[in-house]
């Protein structure tokens, strides 16, 4: 017969539909590499975007493109009219104001001193060593049956240190899993999840919290110049994200990732030294340290909840005697600040990676000098920023779009899930968060307000899609060194087989952390985040 020779009596054209499949999937992949690569450098697309917007604030200005404001009687910034008109900022009078502001929108644009100063004090952390001692003891003492869960939740934690777990975690995940006598790239792959999958997720409020939530403020201020938008707005959702990624994550690991890529070959490895490879333990001394700082944090934990906590704490709201609106919320990035910087100046005292003061310095400098490009891309976005609010193309667009989605029906849930797609879609191509939020955010957040979102809800939906699709898309900036550190277990590894490996975590943690914020938001109807309203106008 012509199927009897098919393994397992498998239908004769099961091969060829797989082989039809795979090529399909490669072909999709190197189509969205190709577009990615089209795009330049995300400080030079706001050059390109910043030009292109005041040239249609010229144009559309001269047609006299305008939209009925909706805003009530009385609003700070409503004109007399009640129309919103796109502004010229290529005349005479445009020119001067952007001659005039140029630095005091970069100065003045809310996420740069706010992820600076949170930057100061996980920089101390991560030059004591703090941090990637904590990260080797909570995934190398973990029990063999909990080492996925446990590799893919050190993922999500470690964004709290920036680049930490790309550099140390996705490494040491392959190690130990070898050394388990599992396939190395099926820890890699785990780690890669929880680190740059789960980006948004963690149990702690971290250097990113700040950033999105400064440019969701400008953003909103195109609707209400007063909205005031806190690092901790999505933090309760976070928490619940991170046991959601976590699960997930360990779900695709072990059911549909590993055994696909079947037993491990040694000879596939680019470099038989890498096998040889040990996993450094954590060492008395560091245990010590990690034992200290820990108390160090619980104490301040304790001193901080007794300014909050009784009603009447000293960091509560003096008006209201609630916690909203309180001190503590508006300087939560101080805490943020404060948290890190003390345990890890304990810990590099008692392990001597910091011997004086002058390491305390060097740590911060550190921490700052890596951040030269995001201060770059600031200056340009800051621009661009501005230019949107000033000209009025914002609000002109979010008006229009809210007013289309209103004529059309789509409210609620769908909407919702709409944008968290979009937003998917364009971090394949633009694969920065604050690049990406800086581009869409002053589209997006007004034209949802409108519809009866608040920013904070909006922000969290922005989340999910940028963090689902991270590990899928070579636009990623870590996506080479991940790929370099695969290709060392498996040599033939290639951009297609690492984003075709990562496709099933990406599918699981879009599906999974959209029903979760629709269950979340539409039907318990529970806050995204400490003072966090879901919908606009709701204060």
């Amino acid at each position: 017969m012509q199927g009897s020779n098919l393994p397992n009596g498998s239908p004769p054209d099961s091969n060829f539909d797989k082989a039809t499949q795979n090529s399909r999937m490669q072909k999709f992949l190197k189509g969205v590499e190709w577009l990615g690569n089209l795009l330049p450098h995300p400080v030079i697309l706001f050059v390109w975007m910043s030009v292109l917007l005041l040239v249609l604030s010229a144009v559309m200005s001269y047609f006299g493109v305008s939209v009925i404001d909706p805003r009530p009687e009385g609003t700070s910034g409503r004109s007399a009219d009640g129309m919103i008109e796109v502004v010229n900022l290529l005349n005479g009078e445009g020119l001067a104001r952007i001659v005039e502001n140029l630095v005091t929108n970069f100065t003045g644009f809310v996420p740069l001193g706010t992820v600076l100063v949170a930057l100061l004090g996980v920089g101390i952390a991560e030059y004591s060593g703090m941090i990637s001692a904590a990260l080797r003891g909570l995934v190398m003492n973990a029990p063999k049956k909990m080492v996925t869960f446990t590799i893919v939740f050190a993922g999500i934690m470690s964004n709290t240190a920036a680049e930490l777990g790309y550099v140390v975690l996705i490494p040491l995940a392959a190690v130990i899993f070898h050394s388990l006598g599992r396939h190395p790239l099926a820890g890699l792959a785990a780690a890669f999840a929880g680190v740059s999958g789960g980006y948004s997720a963690n149990l702690l409020l971290g250097t990113v919290d700040p950033l999105l939530s400064g440019i969701t403020q400008e953003a909103a201020r195109i609707i209400d110049p007063a909205y005031t938008v806190g690092a901790e707005v999505n933090w309760y959702f976070m928490i619940a994200s991170t046991f959601l990624i976590s699960g997930l994550g360990y779900f695709v690991t072990e059911k549909i990732v590993e055994p696909s890529l079947g037993e491990y070959n040694p000879k596939d490895a680019d470099d038989a030294s890498v096998l040889e490879t040990q996993i450094e333990k954590v060492s008395s001394l560091e245990k010590k340290g990690l034992l200290w700082a820990g108390i160090s944090m619980l104490i301040f934990c304790l001193l901080l909840a007794w300014t909050v906590v009784p009603a009447d704490g000293i960091l509560r709201n003096a008006e209201t005697g609630m916690v909203s609106g309180s001190p503590f919320l508006k300087g939560i990035v101080v805490f943020i600040f404060v948290f890190f910087a003390i345990p890890g100046y304990i810990y590099g005292k008692i392990t001597g990676s910091i011997k004086s003061n002058q390491d305390v310095v060097d740590a911060m400098s550190n921490a700052m000098s890596s951040l030269s490009i995001y201060i770059v891309l600031v200056f340009f976005a800051a621009q661009f920023t501005a230019f949107f609010k000033w000209s009025n193309l914002g609000s002109v667009m979010a008006v229009s779009g809210a007013t289309f989605l209103s004529d059309i029906g789509l409210t609620g849930p769908l909407l919702l899930v709409g944008f968290i797609l979009i937003c998917g879609l364009v971090n394949l191509m633009l694969g920065s968060a604050s690049a990406q939020w800086a581009v869409t955010a002053p589209i997006f957040v007004p034209m949802l307000m409108l519809t009866g979102y608040a920013p904070e809800m909006i922000q969290a939906a922005y989340r999910i899609g940028d963090s689902t699709t991270n590990i899928i898309t070579p636009m990623m900036s870590y996506f080479g060194l991940i790929l370099a550190v695969a290709m060392r277990y498996k040599k033939d590894t290639g951009v297609g087989t690492l984003m075709a490996m990562m496709l099933p975590y990406s599918m699981a943690f879009l599906i999974g952390w959209t029903i979760l914020f629709s269950i979340w938001v539409f039907v318990l109807g529970l806050p995204v985040g400490p003072g966090a309203e879901t919908f606009y106008p709701a204060r």
